[in-house]
This record gives structure tokens, C-alpha cells and sequence, in this order.
């Protein structure tokens, strides 16, 4: 089991690299925005310098700028109306009557009783970082008392070795998850980041599977509290999803406030390249670039700016989608389906 059992961490349990999750979901997404604006920038004058036929003779026939521009404007108004749209819809959610709000209210306040009484506070905490963080430790400590109810009793060889590395997996996860926690604002990516590094998914299915596997050689103390960690992570479970949620309507926020600051320039220079720039005037060259083709790749870049803003948000949200599509006991990955064939 032990070698069998997926890491904890949300990077090392998939298949890409860690670069490259580094890069969808830990980069700033200014920067992410950034190299991908750099991309086209760098793509434009390298095939503009490198294409047999002058960049200017390219650019004075016909006229590809005036089309260029007309469609990048276009493009701009459409796609930033669509987008302010789309997050009006998710948004919409918080909208409605009275009844519907106090029905959510009631939710929200049962469920931090459940969690209060797991953790055994006298309420649970407020902010997300805290709550989430109480619910790992709590983990931690029913690990803790699981090892201490099943040293005094005389288990099994099999099923202490097997009990004994799936309370070390928890506990050493539990603490790992919680310094993380420890300190995390929400509205960055720390809280949602160190909250999928708890693989809660997992530990459930396993504890759940030792409880029925070895219902008949469990003594009840150690049964009674290996059950309620079971329904600590059970909570863990609408916990993460709810602040994962949260967090999503955080960042669409966030991408229509900075789509409408970054529109309107970008509009600016695509209208201005539109009216204004006419290749045939700029005959100059730096470092052997035409100076013409320096210009249309920069004003270009300029204008692509909201959707290469709009790239890097939401190749971080479809990313955290993808790799947290189930809630519960179900394990979608490749890496975890061994874990049954050890069992059975």
C-alpha cells in the first residue's frame, strides 16, 4: 500500500511536469500573460524577418494592416463582451430572493456547526485559510488518537502494518497541508494550491475500505475513531469544493476588472495602427529589422493583450476544473487504480 498509495501533493498525483503545473497555477498571471504576449511578438518579427520577400514590400501589398486591425478590433469589443458576460452569469449565482438567501445562510451555518463539533471548537473559524486549517488538524489529531487507541490493543501483523502506513500518509499530509494553510489569504491561489495538496479523496476511500475490509478484527475503539475521521473528511470534501468555488468567482472578478482596464488601450492602439500607420511611411531598420514590421508587431501585441490576459486566467481555473472534477471517495487518475489490486 505504501508504494502504491498516490503522493499528497496536487502536482507530484498527475502526469505533468512540475514546470509546467508551476506555470499554469503558481506563475503570476501578469506574467503568464506576459510570455504569451512575448510569443507573438517574438513570432511575428522572426517570420517577417525570415520570410524570402521583404517585410515591407510583405506589408505594402495589398493591404493585410488595414485588415489586421479591422479584425483586432472587432475581436477586442466581441471578446470582451462575451467574457463581461459570461461572468455576469456565474456572478448571477449570488443574486436572489430573500427565501433563497436565508435557506443558503442556513446551509452555511449547519454546516459550520458539523465542523465546529469535528474539530471540537466551540465555533468553527472564519476565514478560509483558519477553517480549512482546523479541519486538516483535527485530521491530524484523530490519526494521532487512532495510533494510540491501536497500540493498546493486539491487532493483526497485517492490519497494524497496513493501519499504521495509511495513519502516517494522514498525519504527515495533515501537517504538511496545514503549515501551508497557516497564513494563506484568500483571494491569492495559496489557500485553493495548499488545500488540493490534501489528498482528502484518498484517505477517505482507504479508511473507509479498512473499516469494512477488517470490520470483524477492528476493535470498537479503534473502529469508533477511525470512523470519525472518516466524516472529517467527509466535511474536508464540501469544504474544499465551497472555497474552490469561491475562489472561481474571485478570479472571474478579477479578469472582467482587468479585460475592461486593459480594453480600452488596447482598443486605442488598434484603432490608431487602423487610421494612422501606413507601412510605406517607416523606411528605416534596426538591428536589421525593418522598422515598419517592428511596429506592426508591437501595436499588434498591444492589441492582443485582453486575450492574452484572458489565456492565462483561465488556463489556471480549467486546469484546478480538470483535476478536481470528482468530490468523494472517487479517484479519477491513472496513478491510483493500484491501490485496489493490493487490497483485494
Amino acid at each position: 500500500m505504501a508504494d502504491d498509495q498516490p503522493d499528497g501533493r496536487f502536482r507530484e498525483r498527475g502526469d505533468e511536469r512540475s514546470s509546467v503545473l508551476w506555470f499554469v497555477l503558481d506563475a503570476d498571471r501578469w506574467l503568464v500573460s506576459g510570455l504569451f504576449s512575448a510569443l507573438v511578438l517574438v513570432g511575428i518579427v522572426a517570420i517577417g524577418t525570415l520570410h524570402p520577400t521583404p517585410a515591407r514590400t510583405l506589408l505594402t501589398r495589398g493591404d493585410p494592416i488595414e485588415t489586421l486591425y479591422q479584425a483586432l478590433v472587432t475581436a477586442t469589443i466581441t471578446g470582451v463582451t462575451l467574457v463581461l458576460t459570461l461572468s455576469q452569469l456565474v456572478l448571477s449565482q449570488e443574486l436572489g430572493a430573500v427565501g433563497d438567501q436565508r435557506e443558503r445562510m442556513e446551509g452555511a451555518m449547519e454546516f459550520r456547526a458539523d465542523v465546529a463539533d469535528a474539530v471540537g471548537a466551540a465555533a468553527s473559524p472564519a476565514e478560509p485559510s483558519a477553517f480549512l486549517r482546523s479541519l486538516v488538524r483535527a485530521t491530524a489529531e484523530q490519526a494521532h488518537a487512532i495510533e494510540d487507541a491501536a497500540e493498546a490493543e493486539s491487532l493483526d501483523p497485517e492490519l497494524d502494518e497496513l493501519l499504521s502506513t495509511y495513519l502516517d500518509s494522514v498525519i504527515g499530509n495533515a501537517e504538511s497541508v496545514a503549515s501551508q494553510l497557516d497564513g494563506a489569504a484568500f483571494g491569492e491561489f495559496d489557500v485553493v494550491r495548499a488545500a488540493l495538496n490534501y489528498n482528502y479523496s484518498w484517505k477517505l476511500y482507504a479508511g473507509r475500505r479498512i473499516r469494512e475490509t477488517y470490520a470483524g478484527a477492528l476493535p470498537g475503539t479503534v473502529d469508533d475513531e477511525l470512523a470519525e475521521l472518516v466524516e472529517t473528511l467527509e466535511l474536508f470534501g464540501p469544504a474544499r469544493e465551497h472555497f474552490k468555488t469561491l475562489y472561481f468567482q474571485w478570479e472571474l472578478s478579477t479578469l472582467s476588472r482587468t479585460l475592461l482596464y486593459v480594453a480600452v488601450p488596447a482598443l486605442g492602439v488598434a484603432i490608431s495602427a487602423l487610421l494612422f500607420l501606413d507601412p510605406q511611411d517607416i523606411t528605416g531598420t534596426t538591428l536589421g529589422i525593418a522598422d515598419s514590421l517592428l511596429l506592426v508587431a508591437v501595436t499588434t501585441t498591444v492589441a492582443l493583450l485582453p486575450f492574452t490576459i484572458l489565456l492565462a486566467y483561465i488556463l489556471r481555473i480549467v486546469t484546478v476544473t480538470k483535476r478536481t472534477l470528482s468530490i468523494g471517495p472517487f479517484i479519477l487518475r491513472e496513478t491510483d487504480r493500484s491501490v485496489d489490486v493490493t487490497w483485494d
